[in-house]
């Protein structure tokens, strides 16, 4: 089964917060697929997290089913989040999440 990963950047102005957290979780719980999500911080660790293909080099990886896993993660605007999708919905699981993000969680600001 294939894993497939996107680094995309929070962009809406008050971050991962918490009804983001929750938008984000209900839309994952949509796709059979397990996501993971993992705060970037350097470049020298999104290196590490490209050569992580089963998310175990790094415990640092949270369940992104999970609101209080997401929430741990304190990424604020302008942080790198990787998501990380494996299972037979994956692509469209990632897809949407990503676009999710992209679209400020649907917020206006």
């Amino acid at each position: 089964m294939n894993i497939i990963q996107e680094t995309v950047t929070i962009e809406n102005k008050l971050g991962l917060h918490a009804r983001a957290a929750a938008v984000f979780v209900q839309l994952a719980h949509k796709f059979q697929s397990n996501i993971q999500l993992k705060k970037i911080n350097n470049s020298a660790e999104q290196n590490m997290v490209e050569q992580d293909t089963d998310c175990s080099l790094n415990s640092n990886w949270v369940n992104g089913k999970s609101i209080l896993n997401v929430m741990t993660l304190d990424a604020g605007i302008g942080s790198q989040i990787v998501i990380k999708a494996k299972g037979p919905d994956a692509q469209q699981a990632l897809h949407r999440l990503v676009k999710l993000i992209n679209d400020k969680f649907g917020e206006k600001e």
